[in-house]
C-alpha cells in the first residue's frame, strides 16, 4: 500500500505545472521590470529607429538605450537566470523559468536586456558545460557580461538538417588548423554587427557511426572566408539587423584548440544545448 501511495505522490508531482513558490518572486520582478523599463526604452529604441538606411546597422543612439536597460537590469539583480547553475544564474527549474520566457516573448527586447536572448542563451550553456578554461575566458565571460552577441550554425540549405546528424559541411584538420567549408542558412543573429562568435556544426569523420561523424567549432567574427550571401525571410520579414542569414564558408581556418569537447562529440553537443532551446525561446 505504502508503495502505491508513493507512486500516486510521483505522478501527482510530475503532473504537477504549476510555477513554484522560490520562483514567483522573480516572475514578479521581471514583468515589473518589462513594464517599467524595458517598454519606455523600447518605444524610444525603435523611434530612434525609424529613418534609418541601412537596416543590418544601429541608428545613433538606440545602442546606447539598449546598453541603459541593461545596465539597470544587472542592478536589479535580473541577469543570466536562464542559467540553471546557480553561481552565474538562479538555479531555475525549467519549468519555471518557462514562465519567464512567456513574459521574456512579449517584448522583442525584454530578453536581451536580461542577457537571455537566443541564440547567446544555448551557446552561453554550452561554452560552461563543455568549453575548456580558455574558452570561457575569452568567450563565455563577454556573453555572460552581455558585451558581445553569437550565432550557432547547424542548418543547411541542401539538407533537412533539423536533424542534428544531417550536416555536410566538412571540417579537415590541417596542421594545427581546422579547414572549413561549405554553407549554412537560417543563422539566426550572425546579420548583427555585434556577432563576434559563430559555434558551427561540422562534418568530420564522415566513416564514424552517424551521431559520431559530427563537432562543433568555433568560428571568430568577422572571419575573411565567412561570407553572408544574405538574409533568409521569415513571413516576409528579415528580422534586421539580428537576421537569420544564409552564409558561406570559404577555406575557413581556425585553431584546432576552437574544438568544442572533442572530435565527433557534435551531436551529443546538440541534445544537450537544443533541448533547452525548446524551453528557452521557441
Amino acid at each position: 500500500m505504502a508503495d502505491t501511495e508513493t507512486s500516486i505522490d510521483a505522478q501527482n508531482e510530475l503532473n504537477d505545472l504549476r510555477m513554484s513558490d522560490a520562483a514567483r518572486p522573480l516572475y514578479e520582478h521581471v514583468k515589473a521590470f518589462i513594464r517599467d523599463v524595458v517598454e519606455p526604452m523600447s518605444e524610444e529604441f525603435h523611434r530612434l529607429g525609424e529613418n534609418k538606411t541601412d537596416i543590418w546597422s544601429y541608428a545613433p543612439g538606440q545602442l546606447e538605450a539598449l546598453e541603459a536597460a541593461k545596465d539597470e537590469a544587472k542592478k536589479q539583480g535580473l541577469w543570466n537566470f536562464f542559467l540553471p547553475d546557480a553561481e552565474t544564474g538562479e538555479g531555475l527549474k525549467n519549468l519555471d523559468y518557462a514562465y519567464i520566457a512567456a513574459e521574456l516573448g512579449k517584448n522583442s527586447l525584454a530578453s536581451e536586456t536580461m542577457n537571455c536572448s537566443a541564440p547567446d542563451t544555448g551557446n552561453m550553456e554550452v561554452l560552461e558545460r563543455v568549453g575548456t578554461p580558455e574558452q570561457k575566458e575569452k568567450w563565455l565571460k563577454p556573453l555572460l557580461n552581455g558585451e558581445i552577441r553569437s550565432a550557432f550554425a547547424m542548418t543547411e540549405p541542401a539538407l533537412p538538417s533539423s536533424d542534428a546528424k544531417n550536416v555536410s559541411m566538412s571540417a579537415v584538420l590541417e596542421g594545427d588548423e581546422w579547414v572549413i567549408n561549405g554553407e549554412k542558412y537560417y543563422i539566426s543573429g550572425a546579420g548583427d554587427p555585434r556577432c563576434r562568435i559563430m559555434i558551427t556544426m561540422v562534418k568530420t569523420s564522415p566513416d564514424a557511426e552517424p551521431n559520431k561523424q559530427q563537432s562543433q567549432i568555433l568560428v571568430p567574427l568577422p572571419h575573411p572566408g565567412v561570407t553572408i550571401l544574405g538574409p533568409m525571410h521569415v513571413f516576409g520579414d528579415p528580422d534586421a539587423p539580428h537576421g537569420h542569414m544564409h552564409i558561406k564558408f570559404e577555406n575557413v581556418r581556425v585553431p584546432k584548440e576552437n574544438m568544442l569537447l572533442g572530435e565527433g562529440r557534435g551531436f551529443e553537443i546538440s541534445q544537450l544545448r537544443l533541448g533547452p532551446g525548446r524551453i528557452h525561446h521557441c
